[in-house]
């Protein structure tokens, strides 16, 4: 089994591509292997899956973090529809601190987004009924969950949708100014 892993312009962040094995049946892919990922580059070990499906275009989930210590890596794939998947680096001593990358994930382009610790995380759909799972490497804890504002004009991720179109939770309409962002990575 090939696996393809390309980094992004945060080199940390990084699209992979598992094979996809087809015939008049179906196809087969192996979307993870541990082992396959680490000579990859990716130390991650995954201990919780999640699943989430948002039924309207323009549904935004961001943008999130797990403060430590249970900040989280993670593995985002779509299994329905599409998504443009957003990483905001917030390591203190990063040189791209504060900068983003996004990538269009898909059912279709079988593409997946691995997100290391010390990033913000979110996404928008850009399919109606879009299906995203995602490993990650911590458990949640509601007391080390936070979120900033996923339309924050310091941070100037284009999103491809107008802020007053976003459908959100409240959680995420209310999320802090990435000003008042103190990172805890």
């Amino acid at each position: 089994m090939s696996l393809k892993v390309e980094p992004l312009a945060i080199p940390d962040v990084k699209l992979v591509t598992p094979a996809r094995f087809g015939d008049a049946r179906g196809f087969f892919s192996e979307i993870y292997n541990e082992q396959r990922f680490r000579e990859a580059g990716i130390e991650a070990h995954f201990v919780q899956d999640n699943h989430s499906l948002s039924a309207e275009v323009g549904t935004v989930r961001g943008l999130h973090f797990q403060a430590p210590p249970f900040a989280q890596a993670k593995l985002v794939r779509v299994m329905r529809g599409a998504i443009l998947d957003v990483a905001v680096d917030v390591r203190k001593a990063s040189p791209t601190y504060g900068k983003w990358v996004s990538a269009e994930l898909s059912a279709e382009n079988w593409a997946q987004m691995y997100v290391p610790r010390g990033f913000l995380h979110g996404f928008v759909t850009l399919t109606p009924d879009a299906e995203i799972a995602y490993k990650v490497d911590n458990y949640y804890s509601k007391e080390a969950d936070g979120a900033v504002l996923w339309c924050d004009e310091t941070l100037g991720i284009d999103w491809g949708i107008a802020a007053d179109a976003a459908v959100l939770s409240d959680k995420d309409r209310t999320a802090q100014a990435f000003a008042e962002f103190v990172s805890p990575f």
